[in-house]
């Protein structure tokens, strides 16, 4: 448990004056009303909605900020001798801190909003399909720890209990934000529980976090889709339908491809489809430069998920460590990591940026 003192309060209040610019977001805000108080402000009705949301976010901010700096206050000013009786209001204090401060860091369009994963199995056949099935269940778990609504929208299994490919939708505040530093390969470092011989492999794994968006959010020229329907299945050619319900889309100009065969009717297969593309190609615009583009590509075709490319590994055997190359931040409690406790490397992943 935290122990409360004097020291580490005072150095908190001079992390908060660093970290939270009272001033700047009180600029920013009468900017924004000065906009707003112009006549011609809702001539242009999606321009004047996006300021007018802009600016109640700004408005919560700025009276969250307020209202840490007014208790950090309060506790700084208390006798030390009795910040002992506080100590379970101040841990709940400094831990709400933590979470206003990685909001700081969500800034971008789409982070406050929902998020797809995708989970894709590289190169390995038995040993690679389980180590996606692993990562499939901490990102479920870590969903329900943090209380946000999780779907599995899509999943393609082998014959052994391992996927081949998944996509997940979590539905929270703050969802895409938060993962979307998860996205890379993942390498896996253990005894093959498919060896006879319990040889040690290596696994590589790519998650793909997208910013969920609807269809219409995104201008596409049905002349650039590729339809496809087929039959849906599960492992092993079980629970064929007769009728080709599942949905392929695939993006020409960019290769992007999303399939759908979860819903019940050819035309909602469709829907979903189209609305995972179009977080696809959001994802691609984020990313702006052809070169990362083309990387990402690449790390998705045969062969390209495989090692040197990875943002984090790990062993669990003959050690255990979780270690991202990225922030160099190591665990030496996989089993946790794995199921779910990756706040860590999260936060860790969105201040080094």
């Amino acid at each position: 448990m935290y122990l409360v003192n004097s020291k580490r309060s005072k150095a908190c209040s001079r992390r908060f004056g660093s970290v939270f610019d009272v001033d700047q977001l009180s600029g920013q805000i009468s900017q924004l009303e000065v906009q707003m108080a112009r006549p011609d402000f809702w001539q242009d009705s999606e321009g004047a909605q996006r300021i007018s949301r802009r600016l109640g976010d700004l408005q919560a901010d700025l009276e969250l900020w307020r209202s840490i700096e007014k208790k950090a206050t309060q506790y700084l000013d208390l006798p030390e001798d009795s910040l002992e009786n506080f100590r379970a209001e101040i841990e709940d204090f400094i831990a709400g801190f933590q979470q206003a401060r990685i909001r700081l860091f969500l800034s971008g369009k789409h982070d406050l909003g929902n998020a797809l994963v995708y989970i894709y199995a590289g190169a390995g056949g038995d040993d690679a399909q389980d180590w996606a099935r692993m990562l499939l269940r901490m990102y479920q778990r870590y969903a329900q720890i943090k209380d946000f609504e999780v779907s599995l929208i899509e999943k393609s299994e082998n014959d052994q209990g391992g996927i081949k490919s998944a996509l997940l939708e979590v539905k929270a505040p703050l969802a895409y934000g938060l993962l979307k530093g998860e996205s890379g390969v993942h390498r896996l470092v253990r005894l093959s529980p498919f060896s006879a011989k319990q040889l040690r492999h290596t696994s590589f794994a790519l998650v793909e976090v997208m910013p969920q968006v609807s269809a219409k959010s995104v201008i596409i020229d049905p002349k650039d889709l590729k339809i496809e329907t087929f039959r849906s299945s599960g492992p092993g050619g079980q629970n064929m339908q007769k009728t080709e319900s599942a949905v392929r889309i695939t993006h020409l100009p960019t290769g992007l491809t999303a399939e759908v065969q979860s819903e019940r009717s050819q035309l909602q297969n469709k829907e979903r489809a189209l609305s995972v593309l179009a977080s696809r190609l959001t994802r691609l615009l984020e990313l702006q430069k052809a070169k990362e583009f083309s990387e990402l590509k690449t790390s998705l075709g045969p062969g390209g998920i495989e090692w040197g490319s990875q943002i984090r590994s790990y062993v669990l055997h003959p050690y255990k460590s979780v270690k991202d190359h990225r922030t160099e931040l190591e665990s030496h409690d996989p089993e946790a990591v794995l199921d779910g406790q990756i706040d860590v490397f999260i936060e860790a992943e969105l201040m080094h940026d």
